[in-house]
C-alpha cells in the first residue's frame, strides 16, 4: 500500500513510518518539524528513515489548506494514519489557537483530502484524555465521553465526531485509537518519563504530581505501533446490532466507523513507574510532591477488549522492560 502518515518525525508517527517500511509498504510522510520540542530529536528520529526508498517526505502544516491538498493530490495514498497534532495537555493553556489550528483546522484537511482521493481507510489517534471527568474503570469505549477537562481532550473528541460525520457521508471507514500514555524511546521531551530521567541524572527534583498517588495504563511505544498497524489493515464496517435507540459510541450503524482504546490493561501506579526508573538509572529521585494539576485525572485504566477481538491483538509490554529500553536509549542518544 501508500500510506500517508502525517507526524512521522513525531514520537508514535516514526514508528509507525519505520514499521510500515519494514513490512514492504510505500510510505508519505507529512510533518511540519515544529518547535514545540526540540527539532534536532524530529530530525533524528527521521534520519532512520529518510533515504528509504520507499520513503518521502513532505515539510508541511496540517492548517495550511493548499499544501494539504497538493499533498493528497500529487501522492495519492490509498490509507492515512493521521498522528500528527498539537500534543501536549497543559500547553493549552498558554496557546488554545495551536490546539484548534492543527487539531481542528488540520484535522479537516486530512478528511478532506480523504474524501477527494478515494482514501479508503482513515487511521486516527484520539486519546484516554476524552474520557475526562468519568471514573467508572476500566474505561471502555462504550461509555459515554462527554466530559473533558482539557481543550486537548476536547479537540480530540472534536476528531472522534468529524471522522463520524465524514465516514456516514462519503462512506471513508475511519478508526480512531484512544491512545493511553504511551512512552518509550525516542520519546517526546515534554512527557514524564523523559523529564524524570533528565531530572535524575541531572541531580534535580522530580516534580510529583497529586503526591504519587496516580495510576496509569503506561503502554509502551511498540506495542502502539503494532496496534495502528493491525487497525490499518481492517477497515470497519457498518455495526449491525448498532441501534438508534441506543447509541454505541464506540461504532455506527450509519457509518463505516470504530473507536478503540489500545493501553495496557495492567495499570501501573505511578510511584511505582519511579521506582522502575531509579532501578534502571541506579540513583535515586529526590521527589517535590505536588497537588494534581488543572485538568489532570488520577487514574487511568485501558479495557481493550474490543481491539483484542477486532485485530487479534493487545498490548504487553511491561513497566519493567520498556522503562529499561527508554533508559538504554536515552543514555545513548544523550551520551550520558
Amino acid at each position: 500500500m501508500k500510506v500517508l502518515v502525517t507526524g512521522s518525525a513525531g514520537f508514535i508517527g516514526s514508528g509507525v513510518t519505520l514499521a510500515l517500511l519494514a513490512r514492504g509498504d510505500e510510505v508519505v510522510g507529512l510533518d511540519n518539524l515544529n518547535d514545540y520540542y526540540d527539532v534536532n530529536l524530529k530530525k533524528a528520529r527521521l534520519a532512520r528513515f529518510a533515504e528509504h526508498p520507499r520513503y518521502t517526505h513532505v515539510q508541511a502544516d496540517l492548517q495550511d489548506r493548499g499544501a494539504m491538498e497538493a499533498a493528497f493530490e500529487q501522492h495519492a495514498p490509498q490509507r492515512v494514519v493521521h498522528l500528527a497534532a498539537q500534543a501536549g495537555v497543559r500547553y493549552a493553556a498558554k496557546n488554545p489557537h495551536a490546539y484548534v489550528d492543527s487539531n481542528l483546522t488540520g484535522f479537516l484537511h486530512v478528511l478532506e483530502g480523504c474524501r477527494h482521493h478515494g482514501v479508503d481507510h482513515l487511521v486516527f489517534a484520539s486519546t484516554s484524555s476524552v474520557y475526562g471527568a468519568n471514573t467508572a474503570m476500566p474505561f471502555s469505549e462504550h461509555q459515554s465521553a462527554e466530559h473533558p477537562l482539557t481543550l486537548y481532550a476536547a479537540t480530540k473528541k472534536a476528531n472522534e465526531q468529524m471522522a463520524h460525520s465524514y465516514a456516514h457521508l462519503y462512506g471513508i471507514a475511519c478508526t480512531g485509537l484512544r491512545f493511553f500514555t504511551v512512552y518509550g524511546p525516542w520519546g517526546r521531551p515534554d512527557m514524564a518519563l523523559f523529564l524524570f530521567t533528565r531530572a535524575i541524572l541531572e541531580g534535580e527534583p522530580i516534580k510529583v504530581f497529586n503526591h504519587g498517588k496516580h495510576k496509569r495504563s503506561f503502554t509502551y511505544v511498540d506495542d502502539i505501533v503494532e496496534g495502528v498497524l493491525r487497525s490499518l489493515d481492517r477497515p470497519p464496517g457498518e455495526d449491525r446490532e448498532w441501534s438508534g435507540q441506543a447509541p454505541d459510541p464506540a461504532s455506527s450503524g450509519v457509518a463505516p466507523y470504530r473507536i478503540y482504546n489500545i493501553g495496557n490493561e495492567q495499570p501501573v501506579e505511578l510511584m511505582r513507574y519511579i521506582e522502575v526508573l531509579e532501578d534502571c538509572l541506579g540513583r535515586k529521585a529526590e521527589m517535590q510532591m505536588l497537588p494534581l494539576q488543572p485538568g489532570d485525572v488520577p487514574d487511568t485504566e485501558a479495557d481493550v477488549s474490543d481491539l483484542i477481538s477486532a485485530v487479534g491483538y493487545r498490548p504487553k509490554v511491561s513497566v519493567e522492560e520498556g522503562v529499561a529500553a527508554f533508559v538504554c536509549w536515552y543514555r545513548d542518544y544523550y551520551g550520558v
